[in-house]
């Protein structure tokens, strides 16, 4: 049990809700971005990647708040987005300048890595329509009330896009916190959204504000250190190890500074190579305590980006469907694991494939 109170689906329009941003993601494929002659398109954010699995995968329904500038470009994201089956009714339009100096739609540069050549982002999103929300632009308790929403996911991607955007959060947390709806944090730290604003010391006081609203926090080794502050021995300085131990002492500062956390979730990376990651994952309740998941020894990997979101997206299911959490924990591994088997942010697996993987499937051929 996870002590999480979830509102009946049949009272609710969706099952969960992201709020985010969806750039368009340009994939290089086996080329590097520099020397590139055509790119894949995909759509992609830390928190839409998450709601998107749960449609996709898991056949829950979903929809994202975000905004896009109203032009081709957004209308390419938005059939993207319609593509993964996630609802676009409350996508929110902003008028297009013809040139973007006011606003513009996010582009997302990624190559996968390879061996000793790690990935690399290169993401264009200033000015974007998302970062320009404000805490009054969409009424919350429609949302949350009105339409009714059993989860909302968003996270420190969403939160660090501009001086407006935690208001935003923090008003979208209020309200679904009013009308009894689930609530899951991403920290997702990223250097190079906080760089021009103050950097971690700025970061780690909008994650402080939020983190009070917050039922389930999930992060990785790296995210509870810089995003959020707290010290973590056993971890070394490329953050690609954190023994269990050192973990139970960070959540036990953690569940004292924040104690209306009721879940707390992290994904465990090692990485000898941009293609070959150790990948666990570990999850406390205060019901349950520490729970592990399986750990995958050299796992091969295609594209590690959006690993994270797919483990996030398992998780959120198994605790939607009131799994144990070391169920819940084990779906959030094996998807994050298959997620980086193909290319592109998204999840392709299936949910029968997560559930083999996570009972401990091997991946000999079927026929």
């Amino acid at each position: 049990m996870t002590e999480l109170m979830i509102k009946d689906a049949g009272d609710c329009r969706y099952d969960a809700l992201a709020l985010g941003e969806v750039m368009l993601r340009l994939d290089p494929g086996e080329r590097r971005i520099r020397t590139a002659r055509r790119f894949d398109a995909w759509e992609g954010g830390g928190e839409y990647n998450v709601v998107r699995g749960l449609h996709k995968v898991f056949g829950l329904r979903t929809a994202v708040v975000t905004a896009l500038a109203d032009n081709e470009v957004g209308h390419l994201i938005e059939e993207l987005i319609a593509q993964g089956g996630v609802d676009t009714a409350l996508v929110r339009w902003r008028e297009y300048d013809d040139v973007g100096r006011r606003v513009r739609n996010g582009l997302n540069f990624t190559e996968r890595g390879f061996g000793v050549r790690g990935a690399l982002g290169v993401s264009d999103r200033g000015h974007t329509a998302v970062s320009q929300l404000s805490a009054g632009d969409i009424d919350w308790d429609h949302v949350f009330g009105t339409l009714g929403v059993r989860w909302l996911h968003t996270g420190g991607i969403f939160a660090g896009l501009s001086a407006t955007t935690p208001g935003v959060a923090e008003a979208a947390m209020r309200a679904a916190r009013r009308h009894g709806t689930t609530i899951s944090y991403d920290l997702n730290f990223r250097p190079s959204l906080w760089r021009e604003a103050g950097g971690r010391t700025t970061a780690q006081e909008v994650n402080r504000t939020l983190a009070p609203l917050v039922d389930v926090m999930i992060g990785n080794e790296e995210d509870f250190i810089e995003a959020l502050g707290f010290e973590v021995s056993g971890v070394d300085r490329d953050f690609t190890h954190l023994d269990h131990r050192a973990f139970l002492a960070m959540i036990q500062e953690v569940v004292d500074t924040f104690p209306n956390l009721r879940v707390i979730a992290t994904t465990l990376r090692g990485v000898s190579s941009a293609s070959r990651n150790d990948w666990s994952a570990i999850a406390w309740s205060r019901d349950t305590g520490l729970v592990a998941s399986r750990r995958w020894h050299d796992m091969e990997i295609l594209d590690r980006v959006g690993g994270g979101d797919s483990f996030a997206s398992g998780l959120v299911y198994g605790l939607l469907n009131a799994e144990p959490l070391d169920v819940a924990v084990e779906l959030g591994a094996a998807h994050g694991a298959l997620a980086m088997t193909t290319p592109g942010d998204v999840s392709m697996a299936t949910a029968a494939e997560v559930w083999r993987l996570a009972q401990g499937a091997s991946a000999r051929v079927r026929r």
